[in-house]
């Protein structure tokens, strides 16, 4: 699977709301919640369906806020198959 153009990107991001291109070789969102509890039901439900799809986010957790970077490191950069997990993680809110 190849990499996508900055401009696949950029219209890519369009149809994700919050989601942003960082350094051209991987996509990025903050989450929030109200407490740290549901910050980490959050990230168990992300874990369960990266294993699900074999494509496993970068997750930093500050206390009720979670960040998520998805890239495809064995492309060197973004692919449909980030995009493709960002939105199945928007279903996880």
């Amino acid at each position: 699977m190849e990499h996508l153009s900055i401009k696949e990107v950029h219209d890519r991001l369009q149809e994700l709301s919050g989601w942003e291109m960082s350094d051209h070789t991987s996509i990025f969102k903050e989450f929030e919640f109200e407490s740290f509890k549901e910050a980490m039901e959050f990230v168990n439900k992300v874990a369960e369906e990266a294993q699900r799809q074999n494509h496993h986010p970068d997750i930093l957790i500050r206390y009720n806020k979670v960040t998520l970077t998805l890239t495809t490191h064995d492309e060197g950069g973004i692919t449909y198959k980030d995009f493709k997990m960002a939105k199945i993680i928007e279903q996880l809110v």
